[in-house]
């Protein structure tokens, strides 16, 4: 790696590190929302109880500090890892130090980054790929050998071939966790390619932030054409093109196409050679190199870089689609495209709007709405998106007051009052994913909500509201409330943890009956999850699947292999398959018999948490 790079790698590598989780609060009601004023209830500080076989709450289980390597220190640097050779001209006997870099002209610069010089990284501050991830066992990670035995073409097949869209938030939680993991390559893959298929189905699934810590935690000398093929997706999602610097400077000729080309004179402009890059874009322009909004998008971009005086205007009229090159360089240069484009662009737009920092607070909340149901956004994230929507006097009109029936459902003294705020933000939802993300947004709030018969009616919204972030515990306190063959009874029926009797058949019968869901698919759902998770007994379950030809014992090739790999205890294989066969927009992508064999998998290989909150959402989602 060239010696005058080191130093943007490093402050890369600071910039970019990537929480994984963060620590459990210690109250439920956040804390921009706590007032000293008489009016506002003193917040509890008590945790809710959480057993064993607890979910895996957001916040609570599977919590990791962030996953940063150690960087080298200067004495690190000089201690003779310069492989210094005798007789050797191209070798560079010396750092410069950093005075001596800031007062180097611009040619002194350009004489020193042409010089054919060896600068090797530290032995201390290499990393391996062997295990390349973010995400240790001990942090809630899968076992580093999880795939290493396993065949290379499946894992291939597997991860290649998932679009990314999955119908259950919480199966894209799983699945997220997985990919992040500390993993060894399976048989017959590169570590090299192992990860490009990680990070590209984290693109996928809108997980920018994951796939750009994943992406960096391997050193650059190490990438191949199949990591830089992801790399530049990966910075266009994050709208951080001057994150592909370090790379090209290093690695430029990993790719040799116009958007790989342009990228790199845009970051030669990025090292002090504005005015050449910007001729150049001008000549590419003129070439018609790429379509002319991108070549204009990266003009304006590039203008950041020096003192360019050219003024670069963006018109967005007679362009038809977005793509994600123009998108993170509009976001970079601080433009929205116009909503009418955007509108026809697609969710994964929505998901790098909701973790884009330069986004504003209101395009950020309305994309949290996508982000949210989907899994790419936790609880605690969106509170904290509608807290900083709170206290910014800027934003009016109904995101303020959404933001202010969120602080109403924590901080009202009186259980209906706190009951109607979450109301009011369910129910102001443009659609059902939505109103799902807002069940999200209000779980914590929800779960402080004393179990009381005069809410009965409400509990089950209340109850998915709780599970969709793993309040479970607090969920099984309503359950001597709900009726008993209610939607509430049949949540709790499948989320309730520990629970080892089989569920009351006449109570299965009664719910089954006044099931109003199309199809009856949330009796179907709710039978194909109690019989996975053994809460119906074997032939109770096998009457119920005949009579609702529900064809759970049906095998395709999909289910021999998940069941095959539930049966070796495969945990990760099983993940993989699980989202393999959970791709679809919504639940009525998903049958009954591919959702009983997910969860038995589940359940076999020591996921039961994860299963029973797949199993509450289908029911709860249909």
């Amino acid at each position: 790696m060239r010696a005058v790079y080191l130093a943007a790698v490093a402050a890369l590598a600071l910039t970019s590190a990537w929480a994984v989780a963060q620590d459990a609060p210690e109250s439920l009601l956040p804390k921009m929302f706590e007032d000293s004023t008489p009016a506002a209830p003193k917040p509890s500080t008590a945790k809710p109880a959480v057993p064993p076989g607890s979910a895996n709450r957001e916040g609570t289980r599977s919590v990791s500090t962030p996953v940063v390597q150690p960087l080298s220190g200067p004495g690190n640097i000089a201690s003779g890892n310069v492989n210094a050779q005798e007789g050797s001209d191209n070798v560079l006997s010396r750092v410069p130090s950093l005075e001596e870099l800031a007062k180097m002209t611009p040619d002194d610069f350009e004489a020193l980054l042409g010089t054919d010089v060896v600068f090797d990284t530290p032995p201390q501050a290499r990393r391996s790929m062997d295990t390349a991830g973010l995400l240790d066992e001990s942090e809630g990670g899968l076992r580093p050998d999880s795939l290493s035995v396993q065949n290379g073409r499946l894992i291939e097949l597997l991860l290649s071939a998932n679009k990314g869209s999955l119908v259950s938030r919480w199966g894209h939680i799983l699945v997220r966790r997985a990919l992040v993991s500390r993993l060894r390559a399976p048989q017959g893959m590169s570590p090299q390619d192992f990860l490009a298929l990680r990070v590209g189905l984290l693109l996928r699934m809108g997980e920018t932030d994951a796939a750009r810590a994943l992406l960096q935690d391997i050193d650059i000398a190490d990438y191949t054409p199949a990591v830089g093929n992801v790399a530049l997706d990966v910075y266009q999602g994050t709208a951080d093109f001057t994150g592909l610097c370090p790379i090209i400077a290093t690695q430029g000729d990993l790719r040799d196409d116009p958007t790989w080309n342009v990228a790199k004179t845009m970051c030669q402009a990025f090292r002090g050679n504005s005015a050449a890059a910007i001729a150049e874009l001008d000549r590419d322009m003129s070439r018609g190199t790429m379509p002319k909004i991108d070549m204009l998008l990266a003009q304006k971009y590039t203008g950041a870089a020096g003192k360019s005086r050219k003024a670069v205007t963006i018109e967005w009229d007679q362009v038809k689609d977005m793509t994600p090159w123009r998108y993170g360089l509009a976001l970079g240069v601080g433009l929205e495209p116009p909503a009418k484009l955007m509108a026809a662009a697609g969710p994964q737009y929505n998901y790098v709007a909701a973790l884009a920092p330069m986004v504003g607070l209101e395009r950020r909340a309305a994309a949290a709405d996508w982000a949210g149901a989907s899994g790419v956004l936790s609880n605690a994230a969106m509170v904290d998106l509608y807290s900083q929507i709170y206290v910014d006097s800027s934003v009016t009109g109904d995101w303020q007051d959404r933001a202010e029936s969120l602080r109403d459902a924590y901080t009202q003294q009186d259980a209906a009052a706190r009951l109607s705020a979450m109301q009011a933000l369910w129910n102001g939802a443009a659609d059902s994913s939505a109103r799902y993300a807002r069940q999200v947004l209000t779980a914590a709030a929800a779960a402080r909500m004393p179990a009381s018969q005069e809410m009965a009616d409400q509990a089950a919204l209340l109850i998915a509201s709780m599970l969709s972030a793993g309040y479970d515990a607090n969920a099984v306190r309503w359950a001597s409330v709900v009726p008993a063959g209610s939607e509430s009874w049949a949540l709790l029926a499948l989320a309730a943890p520990g629970r080892t009797t089989p569920v009351d058949t006449g109570t299965l019968d009664k719910f089954i009956k006044g099931d109003g869901s199309a199809g009856k698919r949330k009796a179907a759902f709710l039978i194909a999850g109690l019989a996975a998770l053994d809460r119906l007994g074997s032939s109770q379950a096998g009457r119920y699947s005949n009579d609702m030809a529900l064809r759970l014992n049906i095998a395709t090739r999909w289910t021999e292999a998940i069941d095959s790999a539930a049966r070796r205890g495969d945990q990760a294989s099983v993940i993989l398959l699980a989202g393999f066969g959970m791709q679809g927009a919504d639940w009525h992508r998903m049958t009954p018999r591919y959702l009983f064999h997910i969860i038995s998998a589940l359940r076999q290989v020591g996921l039961e948490a994860d299963a029973r909150m797949i199993a509450a959402e289908a029911v709860a989602r249909v």
